[in-house]
């Protein structure tokens, strides 16, 4: 497995334990890391720009998810469904010289080993659609 997926899994894992236990992003960082082995800086790196990223901008992806989620909720969408989805917005935001096609197939293969069948399908339309909005506007980087 390449470092960045290794780092998108582990920004996965961390979205969901911020999700399911309601803490800071400070919290999360300490128990998370706390738990793992030794991990790679640059794998650990990533990891926590995703991580920051994606909680930092939590209410823009919140919405951006919503809105191309036709008829589906975040607080009804599967957790890991609702952070992978999350953790691909916040790639497409705050490191836009990723190529887009990258960052859902990188999704989609993460979907495939965390989640159903059906829900890769989800993610990738989801995925898919905020991209081609993304295309259209100016995002600001933090790269």
């Amino acid at each position: 497995m390449g470092t960045r997926r290794k780092s998108r899994e582990l920004a996965l894992q961390m979205l969901f334990q911020a999700d399911m236990g309601g803490q800071s992003i400070d919290q999360v960082r300490r128990t998370f890391w706390g738990e793992r082995g030794q991990v790679s800086e640059e794998v650990r790196d990533f990891a926590e720009d995703l991580f920051r990223t994606a909680m930092e901008r939590s209410v823009e992806i919140d919405e951006l998810i919503e809105r191309h989620a036709q008829h589906w909720r975040m607080e009804r969408m599967a957790a890991v469904d609702r952070n992978l989805l999350r953790s691909g917005v916040a790639e497409f935001l705050g490191f836009p010289r990723t190529p887009k096609p990258v960052v859902i197939n990188e999704a989609l293969e993460i979907a495939r080993k965390f989640s159903s069948p059906e829900s890769v399908q989800f993610i990738n339309g989801v995925l898919d659609s905020v991209a081609r909005e993304l295309d259209s506007t100016v995002i600001p980087s933090r790269e």
